[in-house]
């Protein structure tokens, strides 16, 4: 068990620096190899190296937090076709420990950080204190305690010196993406790294967190499938969140419920993340695993509102316009409105054909009325087109520039459709995502549901 974080940018540098060097000596090898084999031998002895890379970068990119910890924790449950196959589940279950189970701090370490915050001993906050964390996350851990009301609380506690250690992740970054890119070359680093950058430093604000926690609670009350945790304010600080505790399964266990649960909570997952964006205009931009609990009752508990935003109306009306452009095949108008948003600095070098075809491979998936099972192929398919230079679109993809009010929601996309795939779930998404963007009657039964919470509810 770690005792601290370590923070100096020339220790976490070696450490990813080393794990770089042996990952390209490795990659030399295997080139060695494809000289002197069979095609055939050749690309399993590369399929090899690719696990052990990816295995080896789990454990180096557990061993710290901050920018790494939250790289480690993208590639947790984004399979983009980095490892072979038949090696899947096993690079999955590898990759998980940073999801669910990263390598802890001791409690008298924490201890202080509460005791610091909240200006009074943990035993005067709370009746009781369990010292053993039942989650571990990039930047803090979770606990579970009991208020002298009665009430059980989880109560997240960053790390000491996670400050520190995010510092000089900052200043490491080029070298920790460039080490993800080795094995994931689908992987969009530059917008990884700028919104890592961009946002990171709200994370480390846990008031923050909590005012986004209590804004997404206000407007989900009593809401019939979703649950927000109520927070509790008075004992909430800068490095300390204390909200109501919930139990309930974890992902792994939706994730082999029957086929038609599954679909259900795919529907429930696309309405809240996409919903609060579209109609709310405030979401999560963190859609993962480790974000969500089923609950008895039926719903899902969403957690952790520290990667957050609020955009404009007219940043949501634009995104809505251009979706209706692509489902409607409005070649030009697409274009004038990605031109005039600023995503097309040079719109004479890309087609409308074009433009439209590239929009299109990222949100075919719910601006196609068919009921469609999300897979990993799908998951495969969408990330390579938007992301990665071996696409079809790369010179769309290179001429265009992602404005940064969108960044996130593009974000919010690929991971919802990520997590989708993992459950395999199946929906008609484009009848659902109708109801945002056209303003359309529900078509399935959540969506009735939920209908009649918001008319209820003004």
């Amino acid at each position: 068990m770690a005792d601290r974080v370590p923070r100096g940018r020339i220790g976490r540098l070696a450490r990813v620096g080393y794990a770089a060097a042996h990952q390209a000596a490795r990659q030399a090898g295997t080139r060695a190899v494809n000289m002197t084999r069979s095609e055939e031998q050749a690309q399993a002895a590369l399929e090899r190296r690719q696990l052990e890379t990816a295995e080896q970068i789990v454990n180096v990119l557990g061993g710290m937090k901050g920018a790494a910890m939250k790289l480690g924790q993208v590639l947790s449950f984004v399979d983009i076709g980095i490892v072979p196959a038949d090696d899947r589940e096993r690079f999955q279950a590898k990759l998980a420990s940073l999801r669910d189970a990263a390598p802890t701090v001791s409690f008298e370490q924490m201890r202080k950080v509460i005791e610091q915050d909240l200006g009074e001993s943990v035993n005067s906050a709370f009746a009781d204190f369990d010292p053993e964390p039942i989650a571990a996350a990039s930047i803090g851990q979770v606990y579970r305690a009991t208020l002298h009301d009665g009430r059980d609380v989880a109560v997240k506690v960053q790390y000491p010196g996670i400050g520190d250690a995010v510092r000089a992740d900052m200043k490491n970054l080029g070298v920790l993406l460039r080490l993800a890119r080795s094995i994931t070359p689908e992987l969009d680093t530059k917008a990884v790294g700028d919104e890592i950058r961009e946002r990171i430093v709200e994370e480390l604000d846990y008031e923050l967190e909590a005012s986004n926690q209590r804004t997404m609670a206000r407007i989900y009350a009593g809401h019939p499938f979703i649950s927000i945790p109520a927070v509790i304010t008075p004992l909430c600080r800068e490095r300390v969140i204390v909200s109501e505790f919930v139990t309930g399964a974890g992902f792994d266990e939706m994730r082999a419920a029957p086929s038609a649960e599954r679909d259900r909570i795919g529907e429930i997952l696309f309405r809240f993340y996409f919903g609060s964006m579209y109609r709310y205009r405030r979401f999560s931009g963190d859609p993962h695993p480790g974000n969500m609990l089923g609950l008895a009752d039926g719903r899902i508990a969403f957690l952790d509102f520290g990667l957050f935003k609020s955009i404009d109306r007219d940043v949501a009306a634009l995104e809505l316009a251009c979706q209706r452009a692509v489902i409607d095949g409005d070649e030009e108008e697409l274009q004038r409105l990605m031109s005039d948003a600023g995503f097309l600095p040079r719109s004479d070098v890309i087609g409308a054909d074009e433009l439209v075809e590239f929009v299109r491979d990222g949100i075919w998936w719910y601006t196609t009325d068919e009921s469609i099972r999300i897979d990993q192929t799908i998951v495969n398919r969408a990330f390579i087109q938007t992301t990665d230079v071996r696409s079809s679109h790369f010179k769309t993809a290179r001429h265009q520039d992602i404005v940064p009010e969108h960044l996130l929601g593009r974000r919010l996309e690929l991971l919802t459709l990520a997590v989708l795939g993992q459950l395999e779930s199946e929906a008609n998404w484009y009848r659902i995502a109708c109801e945002w963007i056209y303003g359309d009657e529900p078509a399935t039964e959540l969506g009735r549901e939920e209908a009649a919470w918001m008319e209820a509810n003004g």
